[in-house]
């Protein structure tokens, strides 16, 4: 599954300077605005996406993190099987802080997490990496800019870790660098870096020189630093240091005094790229996973070798001898339990399937996760169970050596749990599988494989729509997998859209008067790219390409479904009448046009390119360009029109250089108002009118007020309520977004990496944090209520969000609450509030822009604290002198 995702906005962003003590992540709004508070959760896909790195605390049982290419860092919950995201506070100008090239956890103080963020090297990402960190396992970060870009999304991603801690002296940190850059080095725990100036090699490998874009043309630089952890003290700088380079003549160094130089090991196998190097201190063997390219797609040729550190002998301990290899190796890890067995992968053997290979004496002998019995038939020493994510058989019907599901293909991640010899993980395009009875492996017997992907959700979303009735409560557009059907969001649905399946589906939408009328369109390598459903999206088939079709492009339906106009990817604008089998080229509008649909009129459909907007009332074969002016010149544009009104059209875009907001428009696009309250928007929606109004709820990703978010209107653009938080803003959320029509105040979200998000008020009589159908909150018994809930706890730390409702009759302008510890709890860090601690006893009050609290509804505030002993609730609140529910 190839996962090159580009942001197509051009954002204007600031470049960081090398910090010393910068603030968080998350930063508070600069002026007051009307703010809601909500409860936020994914439509549940679970993955998606490549996990490239998984890592678990050496100290710590339990602990244990995983990071994406594009959707950020995730911590373990071993209580329920899932995972928690950690960067959902990067902002909308840092959007590429979402991609994460490398994690380390400190092995000595196990609260402390480090993430090497950036997602590109070259133009694509307009800001400098950063390197996070946190002393409360990622629940809140500090960061420190740097003076070069990192490759979260970038060739050679899979290869590492490049940030590591120094096991005896964790304020000692190193980080392999891209582009040339070289290594760099922290010594006080990560808050300033400088460059390891004797560092000897830069790297040179790049995966391909001709890439004028800057993409495939970067050095991957240095890929990965490794200590033996045997040749230093607690407190005393870890004397050897092992480092990998992207430099196939030159792939490994060593510095044996903590640093102050450099050699390159002796005796090195050339040719190749070690991809990881993971030490076994206990028996003394550096093992290295070497390829013949960077990864994760690319890797025709491969070996694993061992290193003896103490007598510097290198012994070639490949499962397979390099002439029967058509992949390269990389996952690559130790059993610390019993650190003679070794596991690694073959990555890039995408057909029939990856291997995962295993041995107990330390890489004299290996095993294989499966083998032929006679050719094409297999015999597999595994079982997998995907029943908690079935639609990872992508509903295929191979034929053998192939099966369904696959084991997994870009297996860069592969970790046995230090702590447990029977848990392995391992990381794959789509999702994280692992296994927690891996040692039948040895004994015969036939080891299980599950998803462990829960929470962790790695789509990158293309357009989402809802529907007004039917079976189907969200349809998305999916890069990579295509896109789903949710008839509940809770659940993970059956199977992504088939028949055909698109790699990336561009845009979907239905038709407004017969939702069971729907089309897709998007990527596929060869077939059509345009597909068709009569039951809501339950079933599909295939459309038939104009000729010279390339991709998705965009497509509208008709509000009646009787007629679709679809502007695809290497073809002009097309129509049809009926599902697709002709279509006919339509007149006065330019290829590559944004095409949309009149949700009243079944022959009205309406364009957009370049500056001009274009309208057709004649089912889409003529297009006449409006006389609109002021409309944003660029093609970073997204608009829709309203159901239920004929002509009433919204569109949001723009760029930082020109025209950039929100327009309006009522009689179809011949003029258009632009919102003045509106700075930047770039998506707009619609859902359920609030009550007692007449006209939809809108929606938009949006700067207002001098403030990024996620923004709802209940009176047609004149006033607007920020309803996302500083601790979720998700990067980039800039591709859709949409309301639900039967559920007011719910809304949909678009991201580039953590999924479909949807977020219900949290004031009464909206949807709830369920996913089904809305809900509402308890009656109200008192003038307050209180909502104390621990969400996250470790030992000598936790973080809890606190609701805080107004039950009485009239509104509050402003608020006060205060609580004492009943175990001398310590606040460290608390967000949505200002806050004040005496001994036991916290208040906490509320900020410029959420002190408004009306009679009926809620504010959150969360915070991170210390514990020792126990951690036990607090049970009485009061807001001023009035004492408060607890619920």
């Amino acid at each position: 599954m190839r996962r090159t995702r580009i942001l197509t906005a051009v954002l204007a962003l600031a470049a960081g300077l090398l910090a010393g003590t910068p603030p968080a992540l998350a930063a508070a709004p600069r002026v007051a605005l009307a703010a809601d508070t909500y409860t936020w959760h994914n439509a549940r896909i679970d993955g998606g996406g490549f996990v490239p790195g998984i890592v678990f605390n050496r100290t710590e049982k339990n602990l244990a993190y995983a990071r994406t290419d594009i959707g950020g860092a995730y911590r373990w919950s071993e209580s329920t099987k899932t995972w928690t995201p950690l960067l959902d506070s990067v902002g909308w100008d840092e959007w590429g802080h979402t991609g994460v090239v490398s994690l380390a956890s400190d092995p000595v103080a196990p609260d402390k997490v480090y993430a090497a963020v950036g997602t590109y090297t070259n133009s694509w990402d307009p800001t400098n990496g950063a390197v996070l960190r946190s002393a409360d396992r990622g629940a809140s970060w500090q960061k420190t800019d740097l003076p070069f870009k990192l490759g979260g999304n970038m060739p050679g991603r899979g290869m590492g870790e490049r940030l590591a801690i120094d096991p005896n002296k964790d304020s000692v940190l190193y980080l392999g660098a891209p582009s040339g850059k070289g290594l760099w080095r922290s010594t006080d725990s990560g808050v300033t870096w400088s460059q390891v100036t004797n560092f000897p090699d830069v790297g040179n490998y790049v995966q391909d020189s001709t890439d004028t874009t800057g993409y495939a043309s970067d050095n991957q630089g240095i890929v990965w630093v490794t200590f033996d952890e045997s040749t230093g003290t607690a407190g005393t700088a870890t004397k050897t240091v092992y480092v990998g380079v992207a430099d196939k003549d030159n792939a490994v160094y060593r510095s044996t005094d903590a640093g102050a130089t450099w050699t390159r090991l002796a005796g090195q196998p050339t040719g190749y790229l070690a991809h990881k190097g993971v030490l076994d201190a206990k028996n003394g063997y550096l093992y290295l996973a070497y390829s013949d390219k960077g990864g994760p797609y690319d890797g025709g040729k491969g070996q694993l070798w061992r290193y003896a550190t103490a007598t510097g002998a290198w012994t070639n301990i490949s499962p397979v001898a390099e002439a029967d290899t058509y992949y390269g190796f990389s996952g690559l890890t130790v059993d610390r339990q019993h650190p003679g067995t070794v596991m690694a992968t073959a990555y890039s053997s995408w057909w029939p399937d990856t291997q995962l290979f295993r041995s107990t004496d330390s890489g004299a002998t290996w095993t294989k996760a499966w083998d032929y019995t006679s050719y094409p038939n297999r015999s597999n020493r595994y079982t997998i169970d995907v029943s908690s994510s079935p639609w990872l058989t992508f509903g295929a019907n191979p034929s053998p050596p192939e099966q369904t599901p696959k084991l997994g293909w870009m297996t860069e991640s592969l970790e046995i749990d230090p702590f447990n010899s029977d848990r392995m993980m391992y990381g794959t395009g789509a999702t994280l599988y692992g296994t927690e009875d891996l040692t039948k492996w040895d004994s015969g017997g036939q080891f299980t494989v599950k998803p462990m992907v829960q929470g962790l959700e790695e789509t990158s979303v293309d357009d989402l729509a809802a529907p007004p009735s039917g079976g189907a409560q969200l349809f998305s557009a999916l890069g990579d997998i295509g896109g789903f059907r949710h008839t509940d969001l809770t659940k993970v649905p059956q199977m992504m859209y088939t028949s055909p399946t698109f790699t990336t589906t561009t845009s979907l939408d239905f038709a407004e008067s017969n939702p069971n009328t729907v089309v897709r369109v998007g990527n596929l390598d060869s077939g059509p790219h345009i597909a068709f459903s009569t039951d809501n999206g339950a079933n599909w088939f295939a459309g038939t390409d104009p000729s010279g079709v390339s991709g998705g492009g965009t497509v509208a339906a008709g509000s009646d479904g009787s007629r679709f106009v679809w502007s695809p990817a290497g073809a002009g604008v097309q129509y049809t009448t009926g599902f697709g089998s002709s279509w006919s080229a339509s007149s006065g509008i330019p290829a590559g046009a944004v095409v949309e649909s009149d949700r009243v009129d079944p022959k009205t459909f309406y364009g957009f390119k370049s500056g001009h907007f274009y309208v057709s009332s004649d089912g889409g074969a003529t297009f006449t360009a409006s006389a609109a002016t002021g409309l944003p010149s660029g093609d970073s544009v997204r608009f829709k029109a309203l159901p239920g009104t004929k002509g009433d059209v919204w569109l949001a875009g723009g760029a930082t250089d020109g025209a950039y907001g929100l327009w309006h428009s009522t009689n179809g696009g011949t003029t258009f108002t632009k919102l003045s309250n509106v700075d930047q928007a770039d998506t707009i929606g619609f859902g359920k009118a609030a009550p007692g109004a007449s006209y939809q709820t809108l929606y938009t990703s949006a700067e207002i007020s001098g403030v990024r978010g996620i923004f709802r209107s209940t009176d047609q653009g004149s006033t607007w309520t920020r309803i996302n938080d500083d601790a979720h803003q998700w990067g980039w959320t800039g591709a859709a977004i949409t309301g639900d029509p039967r559920v007011y105040e719910r809304v949909y979200v678009s991201t580039n990496g953590r999924g479909v998000i949807y977020g219900d008020t949290s004031d009464t009589g909206g949807g709830g944090g369920g996913g089904g159908g809305g809900g509402t909150d308890p009656t109200p018994t008192g003038a307050c209520t209180v909502a104390y809930t621990v969400t996250s706890q470790w030992t000598g730390g936790f973080q809890a969000n606190v609701q805080l409702t107004n039950t009485g009759a009239t509104s509050w302008s402003s608020w006060s609450l205060g609580w004492s510890f009943p175990n001398g709890q310590t606040v460290g860090q608390l967000w949505n509030a200002d806050w004040t601690q005496s001994g036991a006893a916290v208040t906490a009050k509320n900020v410029s822009w959420n002190g408004t609290v009306a009679a009926g509804s809620s504010v959150s505030f969360g915070f991170t604290g210390t514990w020792t002993g126990s951690n036990t609730t607090p049970t009485a609140f009061k807001l001023g002198d009035q004492t408060c529910t607890a619920a």
